[in-house]
């Protein structure tokens, strides 16, 4: 039987088309390798409970350390589970599964790391602050690797990412979160630092003057003030969204507003950079 030409090979399904393979005289026909299992994304409302959550917890790390990886897929969403159903159960290997999740995000394959993101996202949610107590530094881990992730090419990673800043954002307290994101603004990468912007401008919207002197007023105005100049418009943008939060604590109750702003400005930085923010209060 005559071979057909190439190009009506290719307009055939994938699944039709075999390679042929000389052996010898003969020809063996050998079907491609099968294509990579479809992973199915579930919302946290769609998660159900684990049934026999005290035995399944005992061998969910190691089932997280399978080669396999759609098996660390699925771990992955039953860590989930176990966080929204059973984080008492959860908790004690709480450090282990983080460690694990910024593994997944580093992998190649989206499917993998996109589930390890969401994994995340339900980890902040309920677990917050507790996050913050780690030993190995395995939030810190994590918060580099969702600034890394939010700030790729592939739109469905990214915008993951993206839910799961703002997870973080809204459980864990804004003062210890805003010293962990204080380094990435400083980042090599104008990507990462227009994200940790963003993400610090959400945390200070949360505070209070109080929170903002216990961090360090003049040094949050000081940082939003280096944004201002930064390469990418996200982190500008940003900037002028954390001046407006400081202006807002900081004149709250003063009446003459925008001259006791001046005066704090103007006593805090450089001329150049005062005037830039006096003029972002200013504007209507």
């Amino acid at each position: 039987m005559a071979l057909k030409p190439i190009d009506n090979a290719l307009l055939l399904p994938p699944e039709t088309i075999k390679l042929g393979v000389n052996e010898g005289n003969k020809t063996v026909e050998s079907l491609p390798p099968s294509a990579d299992p479809i992973i199915d994304y579930i919302s946290s409302e769609n998660l159900e409970p684990i049934s026999d959550p005290e035995s399944k917890i005992h061998g969910l790390v190691e089932e997280l350390d399978s080669k396999d990886w759609t098996k660390v897929c699925e771990s992955l969403n039953d860590v989930r589970r176990f966080a929204l159903y059973h984080s008492l159960l959860l908790l004690p290997i709480l450090e282990k599964v983080m460690l694990v999740a910024v593994k997944a995000m580093k992998n190649p394959r989206s499917a993998l790391c996109k589930t390890s993101i969401m994994a995340s996202s339900d980890i902040f949610k309920v677990f917050g602050d507790q996050l913050l107590d780690s030993t190995i530094n395995a939030f810190d881990n994590l918060l580099l690797q969702l600034l890394l992730k939010a700030s790729q090419d592939k739109r469905f990673v990214c915008e993951e990412a993206d839910r799961a800043l703002n997870a973080m954002v809204k459980s864990v307290t804004p003062l210890p979160l805003l010293n962990k994101l204080r380094p990435y603004v400083s980042h090599s990468n104008p990507r990462v630092r227009a994200k940790a912007a963003i993400t610090i401008s959400k945390s200070v919207s949360k505070m209070g003057l109080e929170g903002m002197n216990e961090f360090g007023l003049v040094s949050l105005v000081q940082m939003a003030a280096d944004l201002l100049n930064d390469r990418l418009p996200e982190a500008r943008e940003a900037a002028r969204n954390i001046v407006t939060s400081i202006y807002e604590a900081y004149t709250r109750n003063e009446e003459q507003k925008q001259e006791s702003w001046q005066n704090f400005c103007q006593s805090s930085l450089p001329p150049i950079h005062a005037q830039s923010m006096v003029k972002i209060t200013s504007s209507p």
